[in-house]
This record gives C-alpha cells, sequence and structure tokens, in this order.
C-alpha cells in the first residue's frame, strides 16, 4: 500500500509530463502535508516554482496540471487556491477502504523496500575498562531505533559495536596491574568492573605524570601489537569482563548488537598506508604521515593535516576508522554505512570521508552518514553528572528511572485503592521506567542537547511514554469492559466516517507509512515521536466525543475498528523505538 504523500507526487508528476513534456520528469511537485483543513489535506505550490521556466501565469500553469490529472480514485476535483496553489481533498470512501485495508494488515499496509539495502548502522561504542555512563545513553537508543526502522523496512541492517578495545590504554592499565594487582591479568573476573574503573583512573595519571611508566606503559602496547601470548592473555581478560558488564545494560534496554571493536582492524592498517602512499596523498609533517584536507584550517589558517601514522609509528582513530570504512565497502557489501555518535565528532567523520574519498576507498555509490546528537543535560542546564561531579553511570540512570516510576505507580495505585501483585508493580515500573527514558531523547530532534528530568518524562499527559502508553491502555480497556474480541468483529465489517474527530483521527492513522518513510531517509526518530503524541492526542479527542460500546452497531463496529487501528498504530510506532507496549497500567 504506497503511502499517500508518494501516490499524489505519481500522479501530479504524470499531469507534468502530460501537460509540459518529458523534460518534467526531473521536477519536484512540490507535495506536502495541509496545516489548515480550509486547504485540503495536501497542497502543491509547484505552478509557482514552474512560472519563469514556463513563462506562464502560475493559476494557467496550476489549471494545465489538473486538466491532466487523473486522481479521482484518491481526491475530490483539486482546487486552485491563492497565487496558484493546488490543494488536494481525499475521498470519505477512499479514505474508509485504506483505513480497512490497513487494519487488517500485519504490516498495517506498510510495504517493504522493493530493493533492500545492506546497511550497517554504527552505534553504542562503549570503552573496554570503562563503565557505560550517560553519554553512552543517545547512541544507544538512537542507533537502536534506526536500526529497527531500517530493518522493519526490509533492509538488510547489520548492528555494529565499534568498542574501544584497542590501543595506548591497554599499555597503561596492563602496566599497573602488573604492579597493583597482577591476579587480574591472568584469573578471570579477578576484579570487579568499579575496582577496573578506579584503576584504570590511577594507571591514566601515573601515565600523565610519570615518565618512566609512561615508557614502560607503551612498550607494553608494542608488546600487544605484536602478539606476545602474555599481553593477549591479559587483554581477552579485560575485555570479557567489561563486554558481560556492558551486556547487562544492553539486555535491560533490550538492545542486539554484533561487537566488532577497533582490535578487529587492526591487521589491516598498515595496508591503509600503502592504499593512501600508493594515491600520492600522504605527506610527512613532523616525522608523521597526513593528509591534508580541504576546508579545514588551524588557527593560524593553515591547511589541517589528519595524521593517520604518528611519529613513533602508531596509528590513530582516523586509520582505523579508514580501515573499518574499506572493510564495510568491500567485506560487508555495504551501500549505506550510518555512525551514530556524539556532535564533537563530526569534523572528525568529515576529515576521515573526504580522505576516504580522495583514496577511493568510498566510492560515490557508498552513501555514508554521520547522526550527529547532542548533550544530556541536568535541570540546570549543565552537562549531567553526579554531585560529586562525576559523569552518571548508565546503569546507576536506568535503575533510578525504574525505582521512580514503581514509586510513582505505587502512590497511583494507593490513591485508586487498587490492589496489584508484586509481578504486576515490577513489570509496570520496568517497562514505563526504561520506556520513559527512551522516549524522552527519542522525541528530542537529536542535533540538540535535551534535558534530562524523571518527573517530566513519566508524566502521564504531555510527550511522554506513559501518556502513550495508557492511549494504548485505553483501547485494551475497550476490549475488557466490552468483551470485545478485536479480530472477529467480522470480516466484512466497514468503517464508517461521519463525524469530524472521525476524519481527523483517521487521516492522522494513514500518514504512519509517510513517517516512517521520512525516518528511514532522514534518521531523525522524533518525528516518529511527534506523530504518535498526535496520534495519541487525537485518539483521546475522538474517544471523548464518540461514543463507542454505547452506539448502534455499524457505528459501534467501525468506532472499534478505528480504537483497535489506533492501538496497532502505537504499537508499531512504539516498537521501532525500542518501546513494548503494556494491557493494563
Amino acid at each position: 500500500m504506497t503511502a499517500i504523500l508518494e501516490q499524489i507526487k505519481t500522479k501530479v508528476t504524470s499531469a507534468l509530463i502530460k501537460a509540459f513534456g518529458e523534460e518534467m520528469k526531473a521536477i519536484d511537485p512540490l507535495i506536502a502535508g495541509t496545516n489548515n483543513p480550509k486547504f485540503g489535506d495536501y497542497q502543491s505550490n509547484v505552478s509557482m516554482s514552474l512560472t519563469k521556466k514556463l513563462k506562464k501565469n502560475p493559476r494557467e500553469i496550476a489549471q494545465e496540471i489538473i486538466n491532466n490529472l487523473d486522481i479521482t480514485d484518491l481526491c475530490e476535483t483539486p482546487e486552485i487556491a491563492g497565487a496558484g496553489f493546488i490543494n488536494f481533498k481525499l475521498k470519505i470512501n477512499y479514505l474508509e477502504t485504506k483505513l480497512r485495508t490497513m487494519q487488517k494488515d500485519s504490516r498495517l499496509g506498510i510495504e517493504k523496500v522493493n530493493q533492500p539495502q545492506k546497511i550497517i548502522v554504527d552505534f553504542s561504542s562503549p570503552n573496554i575498562a570503562k563503565e557505560m555512563h550517560v553519554g553512552h545513553l543517545r547512541s544507544t537508543i538512537i542507533g537502536d531505533s534506526i536500526a529497527r526502522v531500517l530493518e522493519f523496512k526490509g533492509h538488510q541492517v547489520l548492528r555494529l559495536n565499534h568498542v574501544g578495545d584497542w590501543g595506548t590504554q591497554f599499555g597503561m592499565l596492563i602496566t599497573y596491574l602488573k604492579e597493583v594487582y597482577p591476579s587480574a591479568l591472568t584469573t578471570a573476573d579477578a576484579l570487579d568492573i568499579g575496582d577496573l574503573v578506579t584503576f584504570y583512573k590511577q594507571a591514566k595519571q601515573r601515565f600523565d605524570q610519570d615518565e618512566t611508566f609512561k615508557e614502560t606503559a607503551r612498550q607494553a602496547v608494542v608488546k600487544l601489537q605484536a602478539g606476545d601470548e602474555e599481553s593477549l592473555k591479559a587483554w581477552q581478560l579485560l575485555c570479557q569482563q567489561s563486554r558481560r558488564e556492558f551486556q547487562v545494560i544492553y539486555n535491560i534496554l533490550d538492545i542486539h548488537l554484533n561487537e566488532r571493536g577497533e582490535s578487529f582492524y587492526n591487521p589491516f592498517l598498515p595496508a591503509v598506508i600503502a592504499e593512501l602512499e600508493s594515491q600520492n596523498i600522504l605527506q610527512e609533517d613532523d616525522g608523521a604521515k597526513c593528509v591534508f584536507l580541504e576546508g579545514f584550517t588551524n588557527k593560524e589558517g593553515n591547511p589541517l593535516p589528519l595524521i593517520v601514522q604518528k611519529t613513533d609509528g602508531g596509528y590513530n582513530y582516523a586509520t582505523t576508522d579508514l580501515a573499518a570504512l574499506n572493510y564495510r565497502i568491500k567485506e560487508d557489501q555495504a551501500s549505506r554505512i550510518i555512525y551514530v555518535t556524539d556532535s564533537g565528532q563530526s569534523n572528525h567523520f568529515a576529515q576521515v570521508f573526504q580522505v576516504a574519498k580522495k583514496a577511493h576507498i568510498l566510492p560515490e555509490k557508498i552513501e555514508v552518514t554521520h547522526v550527529p546528537f547532542g548533550l544530556v543535560k541536568g535541570e540546570d542546564g549543565k552537562k549531567l553528572k553526579t554531585r560529586s561531579g562525576e559523569t552518571i553511570k548508565l546503569k546507576d540512570l536506568l535503575s533510578e528511572a525504574i525505582i521512580y516510576a514503581q514509586k510513582d505507580l505505587e502512590t497511583r495505585l494507593k490513591n485508586e485503592e487498587r490492589n496489584e501483585t508484586d509481578d504486576f508493580i515490577q513489570n509496570i515500573a520496568k517497562t514505563v521506567g526504561i520506556g520513559a527514558v527512551k522516549y524522552a531523547d527519542l522525541s528530542q530532534n537529536r542535533t540538540t542537547d535535551y534535558i534530562f528530568s524523571y518527573k517530566k518524562m513519566l508524566a502521564l499527559q504531555g510527550n511522554t511514554a506513559p501518556y502513550m502508553l495508557y492511549a494504548y491502555v485505553r483501547v485494551q480497556g475497550i476490549s475488557r469492559k466490552g468483551n470485545i474480541d478485536f479480530e472477529n468483529l467480522g470480516e466484512n465489517a466497514k468503517i464508517i466516517l461521519k463525524e469530524e474527530q472521525e476524519l481527523i483521527l483517521a487521516k492522522h492513522l494513514l500518514q504512519l507509512e509517510e513517517i516512517i518513510n521520512e525516518v528511514e531517509k532522514d534518521l531523525f526518530p522524533n518525528r516518529l515521536c511527534n506523530y504518535l503524541f498526535e496520534l495519541s492526542q487525537k485518539f483521546n479527542i475522538f474517544f471523548e466525543n464518540c461514543p463507542v460500546l454505547q452506539s448502534e452497531d455499524t457505528v459501534k463496529t467501525s468506532r472499534l475498528l478505528l480504537c483497535d487501528l489506533t492501538a496497532k498504530t502505537l504499537k508499531l510506532g512504539l516498537s521501532l523505538l525500542g518501546i513494548p507496549v503494556l494491557e493494563r497500567m
């Protein structure tokens, strides 16, 4: 079932070609939804854009388009407004038929893509020997939602966790643990993750202050990179311990990833340097091997180099990212690669992509996208931290969300004099608490910072997960109260749209495919959140103004079908955000 917007675009393009020739095939018909019902449901301003090209009055152009437009199956006769806008109003019988088709379909009428792509989504990416903190929250949640949308559309998605599991930090940590806790390098789980993090901080302090320690740590890195058996065993133990801790977080968040850390690409780094040299784009600068970039300058205004091999022969993040990009294109056969990291890395990726294009590592046909996001801030407007100034551990933040949700639920149950089992309370608290954290993040435009507030994100009113979940639960309550089986309302049952609130809800339901297509293309999950929020609002207004169970049979059945389709839409939409629904709250 092709999205309505796409159908109208196709028909207007066809009319343009009939009216003005084949050259119109490349013209965007400029169709968009209207904000005011008096202008219909969709509007095109393509006539104004063609005035100079066709040397005609825009209203005259609009009339010629309408004269060649075959759209009677979708819309009433289009109208010309103002300077030359073309307004489209959907036919009610078309809406009714399309809604019923959508309601019967497990995918709600949303087609999979005709030509699925192999897409890599690179997200989360914590560092070994460090605990995941609130800074990893946005990458993990945004990346997962993007992957879910792409998978739903039928693409083959490889979810990659590019963990920091290689480099200088391991030389520091191994050297330090040899001194203070040698059993951690030979015995699994000799330390818990908190102690490991503490030792890492102490090792970093020594590395910054003690030149002898720094040199020993660097030699330890050389031994590790050379495949020294003892060093490799110590490294593997540290990685395994961190990996188990990461998995605890991923299980709570219901996140699925394939780990492929920096170490995976280590064998391919010399080949990257060789490739850059063969393309004659590598230059030496103070003993380091660099690529000078266009559009990037230092403070003095001189061209800024991207260092790919340091003076001591070591490599850096850029080298690893070039190797990873090369592998993902040649071995994984990806045609679209998406990197979900904070906005502070925008320049880094712009530089890496530029070098990759210069070296012909990145062909024109491959789409690479950096998906940047802003900071998570506290209610004081500053970067979210503990009272002592430490970065908040992600595990603690999620646990607190569940506790907060449970307290809120218990207070509400007490006020309503409801008795529920502990299992019920704990399940609701976890679903609502984690769902609220995810939704609060995803509902923001990802490029901006956002304020983290348990109180706001767990509110039953407003653009929150609980508000969406409550709208879904409301439909299930109708089912229980009326003893209704939504799956057995009759094969020939019809949706009948007569009341204004029914029409408003119906038209919004039919925009789902357009929204999902937008997220697939532009990678902004907040558009889906806004759609679901408005759907919940429109459903609640419909529910309050259009009696369901009290109506006569044909109207009752029609409204039950609308309720069921709303619930199915909420369930699908929330699932694409990584949020499960609840039958009761």
